[in-house]
């Protein structure tokens, strides 16, 4: 009974802290953005009267046809004559909004005119992005070995131990995919694309790699972008291996967590019982399997396994 009234007095934390989060972020944002949205405000009523002013246009027609405007330019349609291309809906361009479409990114920027093309999108993503998530996880459980137990293996036996292994782990992990797919990408982003700064570039990295996909910055946008072909289709690249990557550190952290006492102390599953499915029966063949018991320590090797388990993260010994 105990154990029962701590999970719900957890729950009940967690709840309140998320509401506390929320308001303290709604805010910060407006205290931010406020004064710059009512000087944009400002800024464009006065145009608009200047406009007004200086030709033979009503209001009524002006506001009509600002309307149509902006509602072709949420649908990615642009009136401006330097235009950076001709269609939205190309081969390459479709296949960068399936992308975007089946990894939950969705940048809003390129959205389908018709009603078949809304019909077709919920179908494709009801099928893509399931399948999205098992080509993932399939494509990290391969990687957990070369980047996750080997390296803890190699730093237990320079003389680290479990606990200070795993942390220096995911620490150096953390640094490498810092570098590798959010320093490194906004270098390049914020050198093709003209008009972003490498702060713009860092933060497309993260709202992309986090799927949360704002819209506000979408690359091969650019008017006159040489090769967006091929530009587009490395984007892609990128935010799959990124997602990988991403998916690689929660999981590293969530075993970490599970070896430092953090998920028993919270009351949260563990990543073992989370995946146990998973690890008795891969997603692909893991022939590494043998090859991990080595890392093991003496107290953890020397437990009898269940039939059918397979080594892990959190079978090192907690000290």
């Amino acid at each position: 009974m105990h154990s029962v009234s701590k999970s719900w007095l957890l729950l009940t934390g967690f709840i309140v802290f998320y509401v506390i989060y929320l308001l303290f972020g709604a805010l910060v944002f407006s205290c931010i953005e406020r004064p710059v949205e009512d000087q944009l405000r400002h800024d464009m009523e006065a145009l608009k009267q200047e406009f007004l002013n200086l030709s033979c246009v009503n209001a009524a027609s002006l506001e009509r046809f600002l309307v149509k405007v902006l509602t072709a330019n949420k649908y990615g349609v642009s009136v401006l004559k330097n235009s950076s291309v001709t269609s939205n809906w190309d081969l390459i361009s479709s296949m960068f909004f399936a992308n975007t479409l089946v990894t939950t990114v969705g940048y809003g920027h390129t959205t389908p005119l018709s009603d078949s093309g809304k019909a077709f999108s919920i179908l494709y993503a009801l099928i893509g992005v399931p399948f999205t998530m098992l080509v993932l996880t399939a494509c990290v459980q391969r990687l957990m070995y070369p980047l996750v137990f080997a390296p803890v293996g190699l730093l237990q036996r320079s003389g680290l131990e479990p606990r200070s292994a795993t942390a220096v782990h995911f620490l150096l992990l953390l640094v490498l995919v810092v570098l590798c797919f959010f320093v490194a990408p906004a270098a390049v982003f914020s050198t093709v694309e003209m008009s972003w700064s490498f702060l713009d570039g860092i933060y497309f990295c993260f709202i992309s790699l986090c799927t949360i996909g704002l819209g506000d910055f979408v690359p091969g946008t650019q008017p006159g972008q040489k090769y967006r072909p091929l530009y587009q289709v490395t984007v892609m690249f990128y935010l799959f291996v990124g997602l990988m990557m991403m998916y690689l550190l929660l999981r590293t952290f969530h075993k970490m967590a599970d070896l430092h006492g953090l998920t028993t102390f919270l009351q949260l599953p563990r990543c073992e019982e989370s995946d146990l499915d998973e690890d008795r029966e891969p997603i692909v063949d893991n022939q590494d399997e043998d090859q991990t018991r080595p890392y093991l320590t003496e107290k953890a090797a020397s437990k009898p396994l269940e039939p059918g388990s397979q080594t892990s993260y959190n079978s090192i010994n907690k000290g």
